[in-house]
């Protein structure tokens, strides 16, 4: 059975830093796109960052370049989402995501998490 497990989201001030984590498991992901989307109420699902198992080639959407970091751990199967310098636009839920071959997107994907709650307060 395949999962992803994100963890390591809560409350933060703006400013500060949080890393989101990825536990996929069920099978191998070498091949597959890795990314991450958050959810802010009333909003739609919305692109954060994603990138190649293989060849560690990533993509960030404009809102949080330079602030945050996609990587991964081949040992433990886990793909990291390190944001710092958090906004109060950065709240929401944060889902991790897996996709075949091709690049993930919000519609787009083979599978999702649950997704963790990312909190940023003035």
């Amino acid at each position: 059975q395949v999962q992803l497990v994100e963890s390591g989201g809560g409350l933060v001030q703006a400013g500060g830093s949080l890393r989101l984590s990825c536990v996929a498991s069920g099978r191998t992901f070498s091949s597959y796109s890795m990314g991450w989307f958050r959810q802010a109420p009333g909003k739609e699902q919305e692109f954060v960052s994603r990138m190649m198992w293989s060849d560690g080639s990533r993509v960030y959407a404009d809102s949080v370049k330079g602030r945050f970091t996609i990587s991964r751990d081949n040992a433990k199967n886990t793909v990291y989402l390190q944001m710092n310098s958090l906004k109060l636009e950065d709240t929401a839920v944060y889902y991790c995501a897996a996709r075949a071959y091709e690049s993930v997107t919000t519609t787009a994907y083979d599978y999702r998490g649950q997704g963790t709650q990312v909190t940023v307060s003035s």
